[in-house]
């Protein structure tokens, strides 16, 4: 009977078992000092972490505290991108830089043809000259400081953009390196001063004739800032976006700057169409030059060209004046019947109204905006070139231009328009 009870018993649970064969194994004494010497273990080993924490909680707090000095020294220097005073000067850059685009072409109305009845010749208009030159050179001066304020600008570090706005770097150099790799080399080439210096060192030349000179410098000057200047608009253009939404706050003011963008196209295309009428006159004057071995400098107005100094100049222009109008008459391109006419092709209307030869600001200013303006509005399809080549591929572009800008335009004023129907709505 006894054994048959002691083979159902009732557990018990780990922690009393471990009591009892403790209580089996040691003695109470011992059991006692082991503990004590356990105690004295722990405490030593608290003192010993605090001593130490000790020691280096005055060297994390002075560095901490010099960290945080410095980077807000730093910060009152550097500027949140995100600022709202970063938000209305970007505006303010991007209008400055629209405006530039369209101050650039003013270079090719200086330009004029000369053509009455005692010389025939090309001439430079100074007095437009300098005016382009001090507008230039005004924007241009929107342009050094926002290249100040972009070495001082911060910028949100691309690796942690990934889970939210980002850390705000605000160091110097680092600043400086992000802008110097980006767009610095841009920026300083859009403000070289390069047209203002060849309008005012080109006339001191007495080797060279000024018009010509002055023409074919700002004709490359132009067209190589010009790219430059068109780049930087674009990241202007998404960073306005990125932080204010859209640029305009009305609807009118969105439509009237998506207009204004499609009229820039057209007064530049004017422009360019003006520097080029007065190119192929130029052209038709040289090859008459050549083949009547004329001297090229005689076609590019100067004082010898006057009649008040001597019979003998006086009949050479006279001579010069007759050639050229018999030559380099103008023909209508749809009734030329003789390959030895020349073609000026989609410039016969410039230099039929003789806008190439007003000085006249106003008027050859609007007579080639319209004309810009009506065959990119019918995508140069009116357009009756002629064989050359450049004048081909100047007809393509406007084309391509109008079509591009058109949808551009029908584009972005709705996107406006859904835009502001979100915000209504919220």
């Amino acid at each position: 009977m006894n054994i048959r009870g002691n083979k159902f018993v009732r557990l018990e649970s780990d922690k009393s078992l471990t009591e009892r064969y403790a209580d089996a194994t040691f003695p109470r004494k011992v059991r006692t000092s082991l503990a004590s010497v356990m105690e004295s273990v722990r405490r030593g080993v608290e003192m010993g972490s605090q001593r130490v924490k000790s020691f280096r909680k005055p060297m994390n707090v002075r560095s901490s505290r010099n960290k945080s000095v410095k980077d807000s020294g730093s910060s009152k220097k550097i500027l949140d991108p995100q600022g709202s005073f970063l938000k209305i000067w970007n505006k303010i850059i991007l209008l400055a830089c629209i405006i530039a685009l369209a101050l650039d072409p003013l270079f090719f109305y200086t330009q004029v043809v000369v053509n009455d009845g005692t010389q025939k010749c090309l001439n430079l208009n100074k007095r437009l000259a300098n005016i382009a030159c001090v507008l230039r050179t005004l924007i241009d001066a929107f342009y050094i400081i926002h290249m100040i304020f972009q070495f001082r600008t911060g910028f949100f570090a691309a690796p942690s953009r990934v889970f939210g706005r980002g850390d705000l770097i605000v160091d110097p150099w680092a600043i400086a390196k992000r802008y110097f790799f980006t767009y610095f080399i841009i920026d300083v080439l859009s403000i070289l001063p390069l047209p203002q210096l060849v309008i005012l060192l080109v006339p001191s030349l007495k080797d060279q004739p000024v018009a010509f000179v002055t023409k074919e410098s700002l004709k490359y000057i132009i067209f190589c800032q010009y790219v430059p200047r068109i780049v930087r608009i674009v990241p202007l253009y998404t960073e306005v976006t990125r932080t204010s939404g859209i640029i305009t706050e009305t609807a009118w003011a969105g439509a009237a700057l998506n207009l204004f963008l499609y009229t820039l196209a057209s007064h530049v295309l004017g422009a360019i169409w003006y520097m080029i009428s007065v190119e192929r006159q130029e052209r038709c004057w040289g090859d008459v030059a050549r083949g009547h071995s004329y001297n090229r400098t005689l076609l590019y107005c100067t004082c010898n060209d006057s009649a008040d100094h001597g019979l003998a100049e006086s009949f050479r222009a006279l001579q010069k004046v007759l050639i050229l109008n018999t030559s380099c008459s103008l023909i209508n391109p749809d009734e030329i019947t003789n390959s030895t006419d020349f073609n000026f092709g989609i410039f016969f209307e410039a230099l039929q109204s003789e806008i190439v030869g007003t000085r006249s600001f106003r008027k050859k200013f609007f007579y080639c905006f319209w004309w810009g303006l009506r065959n990119l509005s019918s995508l140069g399809s009116n357009l009756k070139t002629s064989t050359f080549v450049w004048e081909i591929i100047f007809a393509v572009v406007i084309s391509i231009a109008g079509l591009v800008l058109f949808a551009l335009l029908i584009g972005n004023m709705q996107k406006y328009l859904q835009s502001i129907e979100v915000r209504k709505k919220i």
